[in-house]
């Protein structure tokens, strides 16, 4: 299968990817399904981007390894060394589920290409982990595509913020972002969201510990806020926002404490 990357057109509407400003160091990485805008500076992805088809997700046993993409320099990537003897896990931007479609031998490449170490950001385990992580918002992105064969273009990547705690040569971030876009009957719609792991990362003396009250915290949010927060042009998306719908009444930052609390 070839690594022919994010497809703008995969809403019938045209969606480029984000674009980081033009000063950032950053390469562009393509897999099957997926890209990559990959912060070298960071050794971090400012921008992940894959096109989801909900009429044909199979559903395949784990496969896969974490590795290294070799079209890239090791130290330009968040490698092994980073989570190794501590409390970090490998935290897929792009899921492992969500290039996995068409027939069972390219979704199964698909699958595997999201263990490169570039597809990756390091989280606290109990964030990463938890069955609650994302309050199922990752898995609901998912199975709405999948009952209602929807198609849907999914967004997702650290917040690179200069004060992130330092931690083996690299920055840990302490918030995640993630937009889901889709076509409705006459137009593009969004859904954006950021999460906070801010309370479950300590970096101080050098090593990484989890504090032992430390808790996630979820939110739907503007649109136009992820654009200002990550330094990115979104082009379409703060204007397809679903919270700026007239009939939604709600503004800024919502609190997530269970799924229902989501608007879409």
């Amino acid at each position: 299968m070839t690594s022919d990357g994010y497809a703008s057109d995969f809403l019938d509407i045209d969606l480029p990817l984000p674009a980081p400003d033009p000063a950032r160091a950053i390469r562009e990485l393509a897999y099957p399904r997926f890209s990559v805008l990959l912060d070298t500076d960071r050794r971090l992805a400012a921008v992940t981007a894959v096109n989801i088809d909900g009429a044909q997700l199979q559903d395949l046993r784990r496969s896969g390894e974490w590795r290294l993409d070799p079209r890239v320099p090791e130290r330009e990537q968040t490698g092994p060394a980073v989570y190794a003897g501590n409390d970090l896990d490998r935290g897929h931007l792009v899921r492992r589920r969500d290039p996995g479609w068409g027939s069972v031998n390219d979704a199964r490449a698909a699958m595997e290409a999201t263990f490169f170490y570039t597809n990756a950001a390091p989280q606290a385990a109990g964030f990463n982990q938890s069955k609650e992580l994302w309050l199922g918002l990752e898995n609901h992105v998912l199975a709405y595509a999948e009952t209602t064969d929807q198609r849907l273009s999914v967004f997702t990547a650290p917040v690179l913020d200069g004060d992130d705690p330092p931690y083996r040569g690299i920055r840990v971030p302490l918030r995640f972002w993630k937009i889901a876009a889709w076509r409705t009957d006459s137009a593009l719609a969004a859904a954006g969201f950021v999460l906070d792991q801010t309370d479950l990362v300590d970096t101080s003396g050098g090593r990484f510990a989890t504090p032992p009250l430390g808790a996630f915290r979820t939110f739907q949010v503007p649109i136009a806020d992820i654009a200002e927060l990550a330094e990115l042009d979104l082009g379409l998306l703060p204007t397809a926002d679903v919270l700026d719908r007239p009939e939604v009444r709600a503004s800024g930052w919502r609190a997530l404490s269970s799924r229902e609390d989501v608007i879409v």
